[in-house]
């Protein structure tokens, strides 16, 4: 009986045994499948074929005249568009009209309209980004019937956009700011012009730095808000302090991050918050950020010519609101840096004082009070222990219940008869 038990306990074992070398095995063959799996690259996207558009349109200087007379361009390098956002879409895709050739007639009588045909194209593919545009700066004026104003292919090119890179937010990264400035300066080449003599916009195109706003970090991309809006006006301080209240970028530059409470802890700061929480769509006479500091045109503090750190600049800046402004107007004004030391000595110490004078006086006032409370208390219940009672009229030993010294009936005597009253 006892070597079954055993032979069947070897068994059991045995089949134990199995089933692990069995697991292990499949698990680690599955481990090395994985490895290989990833070592393996994958394929790249197969592309569709456009040769057959290609073979026409690829050719160089080609063009096509509207009507109106407007010319477009209907050459596509093949180079570009293979290395373009749009390389993996057909043509049919956009062109959903034109199956072979010859085409079908198309009937717009200008450029303009040519283009606006393929506004909801767009939108099949990008409809966050339609939808962003309904109600933009553009949009609105192309609601008052301006004709200039831009659509999709205006700023993407639909056969030769590149690839944008996106940064954690899915914005546009730093990289892009000189792109995108380049593609606004196409309408607005003018401000962009400006811009580029900016602290801002020379820190862009000469040295492609990623610390400094473009077009877009200011006025929005798809959202474009309308910049001549009052409520545009109430949120620029906010919109500055985006970078400027940064410490990690302003202290690259030894710029103060100071700027938004300082503004907003004087008058006109003060004021500009107040209409922008309670009326964002009322105007108001106080200054913003630009008014003092420019838009497109913001100046280094080294420019010798519009510097506000230079006192003459900052008294002509002044002026503009407070024409009766002298010298001695602007020297109050601390530049959005904190008193310390090393700058405004006299306001840091005098404040210091006032910060070590101010308790003193409160606290000992305070004192005072309170020493007068407890002496008055205190003569009070002196006072009340003298005439036989406390001050709330309670009993005490030998005394009336109202407090006062004990009384006698015609019938008792005083204490001075040994309980008898003398006259009777």
């Amino acid at each position: 009986m006892r070597g079954t038990v055993h032979k069947k306990n070897r068994t059991l074992l045995a089949v134990l045994a199995s089933i692990l070398v069995s697991a292990g095995f499949f698990f680690w063959s599955g481990q090395l499948s994985v490895v290989k799996a990833d070592r393996i690259p994958n394929p790249p996207v197969q592309k569709p074929d456009n040769s057959q558009c290609l073979s026409c349109h690829s050719r160089p200087d080609q063009t096509y005249t509207f009507p109106n007379g407007d010319t477009i361009s209907i050459t596509v390098d093949a180079e570009t568009y293979d290395h373009a956002e749009h390389s993996n879409m057909a043509c049919q895709v956009c062109h959903t009209n034109i199956t072979g050739f010859p085409h079908p007639e198309n009937t717009a009588e200008s450029a303009r309209e040519y283009t606006l045909q393929y506004t909801n194209t767009c939108n099949q593919c990008h409809p966050d980004q339609a939808k962003q545009t309904m109600d933009n700066a553009h949009a609105s004026l192309a609601a008052e019937g301006n004709p200039n104003t831009p659509v999709c292919a205006s700023c993407h090119d639909p056969h030769a956009q590149p690839k944008i890179a996106k940064d954690d937010n899915g914005d546009p990264a730093a990289s892009e700011h000189q792109a995108i400035a380049s593609t606004c300066a196409k309408c607005h080449s003018t401000i962009v012009d400006e811009y580029k003599n900016s602290v801002h916009g020379a820190a862009l195109f000469t040295e492609n730095n990623p610390d400094v706003p473009a077009c877009d970090q200011c006025h929005g991309i798809h959202n474009l808000n309308q910049a001549r809006t009052e409520e545009f006006r109430l949120n620029s301080p906010q919109m500055c302090a985006e970078c400027h209240t940064r410490e990690d970028i302003m202290s690259k530059y030894g710029i103060s991050t100071n700027v938004l409470n300082s503004y907003v802890d004087d008058f006109h700061g003060t004021t500009i918050m107040l209409f922008e929480k309670n009326d964002p769509r009322s105007a108001s006479n106080k200054a913003v950020c630009y008014d003092c500091h420019g838009v497109h045109n913001i100046a280094s503090v080294d420019d010798p010519e519009r510097s506000l750190a230079i006192k003459e600049n900052m008294l002509a800046t002044c002026q503009k609101c407070h024409p009766d402004a002298s010298e001695n107007f602007q020297a109050s004004w601390m530049s959005h840096y904190d008193a310390s030391p090393s700058r405004f000595p006299l306001v840091y110490y005098v404040n210091l004082f006032y910060k070590f004078f101010i308790p003193m006086v409160l606290g000992g006032m305070g004192l005072f009070v309170l020493s007068d409370i407890l002496h008055r208390t205190g003569l009070s219940r002196r006072k009340a222990r003298r005439e036989g009672g406390t001050p709330t009229g309670g009993s005490s030993t030998g005394g009336s219940p109202t407090g006062g010294a004990k009384t006698y009936s015609p019938k008792e005597g005083g204490p001075a008869a040994g309980g008898k009253d003398k006259k009777e």
